[in-house]
């Protein structure tokens, strides 16, 4: 290999997520991939012509990922800016209704989806799972320096309209990624035939699972605010067959949904058994701790994910249901909200956990050989002195942090 095209980046410590932070490290890159991590003298003696870069009072980190956001509901910030002071199905109204008086694409739309993105690249993330029912996120797939996986969600939980859906989704492309909504708005059948489609293709499948409790109501006795909602909304046709016990899980694993391509987002309200289900399919889960907190929809059992060796994702969702789109402020906000959580857990959910969740994970989520040197350099103060107080740093520290991206 010639030396030349051969670059050491060192710094005062090293955070390579799989494995424990080094002190006086180094990262021996080439061609954007990662020939070598590890102390710096160790680094350097098998590439004694490579250039040294050095990135002084800083942490190298891998990029991180946002598993789950919502692009096309940018221009519907409005929603976030005051605390909330309505039920979930209330929040779901206003927001039909501000986008029914401001539109669901147009210029306003794509301009506010196009500043989150480049945000978001700015903060440090390299890759974006959007999900949308418009061509935004799609359109705007192009413009992102990174990865952008563009999905394209249905729903329908009439009877009436899975015909319909059903041709919709046979007639997709085959590059285009499509997701369901989640089981209190898509047709269990609808559902069925979304996953079928996403495995038959090697697609990750993302849904939302037991976001609000009334969810879980609905599934077991048939009733409850959901109902109630979709009910109003002239989607409630008593097709839908409750199941008397069991919650969300379980009914997702009946319909044969679960498996380790599937992305279960926020799913707070499961317990422990279900916990157990996910753990033995493989499934994985995105946490959207802000937009949870805003929606006052509860928090997600992560200690128990944890010990079922479950590994969440972490998403920001959209600027509807959080006032600010930054996965370091999902971490401390993670942080602050689960004290036994430790703060190295928190941090590989943001990176390694999203890589593994979207199927990136041979390529990225940690600083590893063979692995794309997607790098930040983050700025931390020079008393820092261990391993520990590292992870606290860039946990805690929130949204507040700057980081600066290394070009391959």
């Amino acid at each position: 290999m010639d030396a030349g095209s051969i670059r050491i980046h060192s710094a005062p410590w090293i955070v390579p997520v799989s494995r424990l932070p080094i002190k006086a490290g180094g990262i021996a890159v080439s061609q954007g991939k990662i020939l070598a991590v590890g102390e710096l003298q160790q680094v350097r003696q098998p590439y004694p012509l490579a250039e040294v870069v050095d990135h002084p009072h800083a942490v190298l980190t891998p990029a991180l990922i946002n598993s789950h956001i919502h692009l096309e509901l940018s221009h519907l910030a409005a929603l976030a800016a005051a605390p909330l002071d309505t039920t979930f199905t209330g929040w779901i109204s206003r927001l039909l209704e501000l986008r029914d008086t401001l539109g669901a694409v147009g210029v306003q739309a794509e301009q506010t989806a196009l500043q989150v993105i480049e945000q978001q690249y700015r903060s440090g993330v390299s890759v974006l799972a959007d999900v949308g029912n418009t061509s935004i996120g799609r359109n705007l797939a192009a413009s992102f320096p990174g990865v952008l996986f563009p999905y394209k969600e249905y729903l329908g939980l009439a009877e009436s309209t899975l015909s319909k859906n059903l041709q919709r989704l046979g007639q997709e492309n085959e590059t285009t990624l499509c997701s369901g909504h989640a089981p209190y708005s898509t047709h269990p059948h609808l559902l069925q035939h979304l996953k079928a489609r996403a495995t038959d293709l090697g697609h990750i499948f993302p849904v939302h699972t037991a976001e609000p409790a009334a969810e879980g109501e609905m599934i077991r006795q048939g009733r409850g605010e959901m109902v109630d909602f979709v009910r109003q909304r002239g989607f409630w046709d008593g097709s839908f067959t409750s199941r008397g016990n069991g919650g969300t899980v379980h009914y997702l694993r009946d319909l044969g949904i679960l498996d380790h391509r599937t992305l279960c987002i926020h799913a707070i309200h499961v317990a422990d058994e279900e916990i157990r289900i996910m753990a033995g399919e493989g499934v994985k889960v995105c946490l959207c701790p802000g937009s949870n907190q805003f929606l006052q929809t509860g928090k997600a059992p992560v200690q128990d994910y944890l010990d079922q060796g479950i590994l969440p994702a972490l998403g920001t969702d959209s600027l509807a249901s959080n006032p600010k789109l930054s996965l370091w402020r999902e971490m401390r906000l993670l942080a602050e909200a689960h004290a036994t959580v430790m703060p190295s857990e928190i941090f590989r959910m943001a990176t390694l956990g999203g890589a593994e969740a979207l199927g990136l994970g041979h390529r990225l989520g940690a600083l590893e050989p063979g692995k794309e040197a997607d790098l930040l350099a983050v700025p931390i103060p020079d008393n820092l002195k261990n391993a520990e107080q590292i992870y606290h740093f860039l946990v805690h520290t929130g949204d507040f942090l700057k980081p600066a991206r290394i070009p391959q």
